[in-house]
């Protein structure tokens, strides 16, 4: 597979079966066979799509000192501000390019989930950008809910078979700004490649060349949305949880040809998290001869700590 293949959430959501269907079959297919689709029909619309590219760039050029009052110790940088430089992918010794922040779940009736959340952090300065952040955080979670229901229907489980784990699950959403590249950079890309530790992520702003994907031939392949999609891919939680019949791709943000040196990159995944309680052991269904299990049992939690320890934003 050479491009990422496009999707429309409207054929799910439609009410006739045959739509219904059709999506099912081609978003399995993909994740089966690349791990990325591109995604129309979501739940995002353009106003608040502009309103949060504003808010972003807004927050991410405000001087260095405010934004490192947000910078808050001890949490692993899950919830505020992440300077530059700090995270690496797994493997890599050298810093990405990129500096970003994180929103995370707005508990509902869970006070034990409020207890072991972080706090979201709330940006004195620019209020509409808690506002936004979290009109498009309840947004890319609707349209997850969607694509993980049909992927349910594709793996013969019932259908709100996730819906339960998902629900005030450990999700965040991060704006990350990667800033123009000042100096030929040793050995940094804007992000190494890596696989996602999530069940799904759904990604805002791949409109421009940067995001390559991983085919199963090892080559890298771009992708690149329309203006009115969103690209998702499968995370290493589901991959492990369905014994790899879905694919977790590895993929990459690579610099810039020189000439473009001087410009921001803007992206806004989301990363769809369970709740931690959620058992990632092999699903049954996806053990054969031809595919013994894979992986041992654990849960989504267990899983999470393992790899933000690989990742250096937690201690052991």
């Amino acid at each position: 597979m050479n491009s990422i293949p496009s999707v429309n959430l409207e054929d799910f959501i439609s009410g006739d079966p045959d739509r219904k269907q059709k999506f099912i079959k081609e978003i399995g297919k993909a994740y089966e066979e690349i791990g990325f689709v591109a995604l129309k029909g979501h739940f995002l619309d353009d106003k608040l799509v502009d309103n949060l590219y504003k808010e972003v760039k807004n927050f991410f050029d405000l001087p260095v000192d405010t934004k490192q009052k947000y910078e808050i110790p001890g949490i692993g940088g899950q919830r505020g501000y992440v300077s530059f430089g700090k995270e690496s992918a797994k493997g890599k010794k050298e810093g990405d390019l990129k500096e970003f922040w994180h929103f995370g779940q707005y508990v509902e009736d869970n006070p034990k989930l409020e207890e072991e959340y972080p706090s979201n952090v709330t940006v004195e300065e620019l209020p509409k950008f808690n506002e936004i952040g979290k009109e498009t955080y309840r947004m890319l979670e609707k349209t997850a809910r969607y694509v993980l229901r049909a992927l349910a229907l594709h793996l013969d489980l019932e259908e709100t078979y996730f819906d339960q784990y998902i629900h005030n699950g450990n999700s965040i959403l991060r704006p990350i700004h990667y800033p123009p590249i000042k100096e030929e950079p040793k050995e940094a890309v804007r992000a190494a490649a890596h696989g996602d530790i999530n069940l799904i992520t759904l990604l805002m702003g791949a409109q421009g060349r940067g995001l390559q994907v991983q085919n199963h031939k090892g080559e890298w392949i771009d992708a690149i949305a329309e203006p009115d999609e969103l690209m998702i891919n499968v995370g290493d939680m589901l991959s492990r949880h369905t014994n790899n019949k879905l694919k977790s791709t590895i993929h990459r943000v690579i610099n810039p040809p020189k000439e473009l040196w001087g410009t921001s990159r803007y992206s806004i995944p989301f990363f769809m998290h369970p709740v931690s309680e959620m058992r990632l052991d092999v699903l049954e269904s996806c053990i054969d001869e031809d595919h013994p299990k894979l992986y041992d049992d654990i849960s989504a939690g267990e899983f999470l700590h393992e790899r933000l320890v690989e990742l250096g934003l937690i201690k052991k």
